[in-house]
């Protein structure tokens, strides 16, 4: 299968600046590609080099086998793009700023593709309002919009759910998925917050202070049989410890305690673990699985991970 991006040992220097190493990889059709760093490791560089808006100190971008220095007006109309946060005008209606985007796309683009992709990012109904009364959230779902318009094949996310609250970063994440799952885009989606991209990814790659630190798939990351639960618990009946390691559950005991126990296993042994627990008395009010793609990736790089 031919990739849609290939990025070929990408290196950008700015003056004696390294922000982006010897940096290859490649995204394939149908992909929602998690591109996963710390603020400042390299992904909004990269971003830039692979939508040429800027050129890359050595190495190249192909798109779709052709390679961007070269054909760069061609490949374009191909894809969309948010970087960063999406420039709009505030005092316009959401219509007038997708239409006015439409215009620019030179491609003739009806109206009743407009309604489309409002409906697709569920602001159907709201085009009419003035952009600065839509919520940051929103804002960011007329971005999206504006990127679709022109129907690509591939859109490229910088940082999508970045200052958004709960309900928003919820909403973007659904979206992504529909956009892969029901309109068969592939999506290269840039990010800080680990979760939320865990959630919607398909393969991922981690980048840190501009170089690769590992490329593949959330089951390829993370094996699922070293997966940590921790279980919050109240009024722990007499023997339930002494039942737990008497029992099957014992070689997969990590810790216990007299509000909590720990679990490490695959996720799918998880439901058969709590029935037996209530079974035996256990009085269980928290199941939460603590080992994620965050802990690996603080693993690999051994930082703080900024968030918002």
């Amino acid at each position: 299968m031919q990739p849609i991006v290939e990025a070929k040992h990408l290196s950008k220097q700015f003056g004696k600046i390294t922000s982006v190493q010897d940096l290859s990889f490649s995204i394939l059709p149908g992909d929602v590609y998690g591109f996963l760093g710390q603020n400042g490791a390299g992904k909004s560089t990269t971003m830039r080099m692979l939508l040429g808006l800027i050129f890359p100190t050595s190495g190249q971008v192909f798109i779709n086998g052709e390679e961007m220095r070269n054909s760069k007006r061609h490949l374009l109309q191909n894809i969309g793009a948010i970087i960063e946060k999406p420039d709009m005008y505030g005092y316009l209606s959401g219509w007038d700023n997708l239409r006015i985007f439409a215009r620019l796309s030179l491609q003739g683009i009806p109206d009743s593709r407009l309604y489309d992709v409002l409906e697709i990012v569920g602001l159907r109904g709201r085009e009419k309002d003035i952009v600065n009364t839509y919520s940051q959230g929103m804002k960011q779902r007329l971005g999206i919009a504006i990127a679709l318009v022109h129907n690509p094949q591939l859109l490229v996310l910088d940082e999508p759910t970045n200052g958004l609250d709960p309900q928003g970063i919820t909403e973007i994440r659904h979206l992504i998925a529909r956009l892969r799952n029901e309109l068969n885009k592939t999506v290269l989606i840039s990010s800080h917050l680990l979760y939320e991209v865990e959630q919607v990814a398909t393969r991922m790659l981690i980048i840190h202070k501009g170089q690769k630190v590992v490329e593949g798939t959330v089951n390829e990351l993370l094996n699922p049989d070293d997966t940590l639960f921790e279980i919050q618990w109240t009024n722990i009946p007499p023997g339930l410890q002494e039942n737990i390691n008497n029992s099957i559950w014992q070689k997969h005991l990590v810790n216990i305690g007299q509000d909590s126990v720990e679990f490490k296993m695959n996720p799918a042994q998880m439901p058969e673990l709590n029935r037996w627990l209530v079974h035996s008395g256990a009085n269980i009010i928290a199941i939460k699985a603590k080992h994620s793609l965050e802990s690996y990736f603080l693993s690999l790089t051994n930082d703080t991970l900024t968030k918002n």
